[in-house]
């Protein structure tokens, strides 16, 4: 199966895949990022350093088996956030999904980091479409996919319920239709990052 690279490029953003020996890495930006996280992502309710070398471990195994392709999002040499790219919207799609350390938002690194890994969608044979899911009380995600052309499609209650108490349990749906083959793009990438994955 064909993978994206392992590294990404967009602007002022890099994209490079995230490892098992980065949990420094990823322990310091989601403590950091607690307060900033917890109205949106479960784990951060909850996180210690043994989950975040689960999630590493998982990163490592899920892209291995072609199903998520995970990324730390830098800029200027600095790691700022995570983002990544699954197939768990059935055959022919991927989902993009996003978050920036408080300190980095509102510099429009979460776009370009979704941008890039639109273009990395796009070079995937059997692809048609890519989206975006957020709850709507999060209205800055949906800002980052009308942004990169994202058309709304529905709004769908979760079957159980809001995942935390800041959020509606209203998922909006977001989706870019593509072509299946591959087109041109601006991001440059660069990596290993087809055939195995290395």
């Amino acid at each position: 199966m064909e993978r994206p690279s392992a590294i990404l490029r967009s602007d002022q953003v890099e994209l490079r895949r995230w490892r098992t020996h980065d949990i420094e890495i990823l322990d310091r930006l989601v403590n950091e990022s607690r307060d900033h996280l917890l109205p949106w992502m479960p784990f951060a309710a909850s996180h210690h350093r043994k989950q975040g070398e689960e999630f590493l471990a998982r990163c490592e195994e899920e892209w291995a088996a072609g199903q998520t392709y995970c990324y730390a999002i830098t800029s200027g040499g600095v790691e700022v956030g995570s983002c990544s790219l699954m197939r768990r919207i059935g055959p022919g799609g991927l989902e993009i999904g996003y978050w920036l350390h408080p300190g980095w938002t509102g510099k429009g690194l979460a776009t370009m980091a979704a941008g890039a890994l639109v273009a990395a969608g796009r070079r995937l044979p059997g692809i048609d479409r890519i989206e975006i899911h957020h709850d709507e009380a999060n209205p800055a995600s949906g800002a980052v996919a009308r942004r990169l052309g994202f058309t709304e499609i529905e709004r769908v209650p979760l079957p159980d319920g809001p995942e935390t108490p800041h959020e509606t349990g209203i998922d909006v749906i977001w989706r870019l239709q593509i072509h299946p083959s591959p087109s041109p793009s601006t991001c440059t990438c660069t990596g290993t990052g087809t055939g195995t994955g290395t």
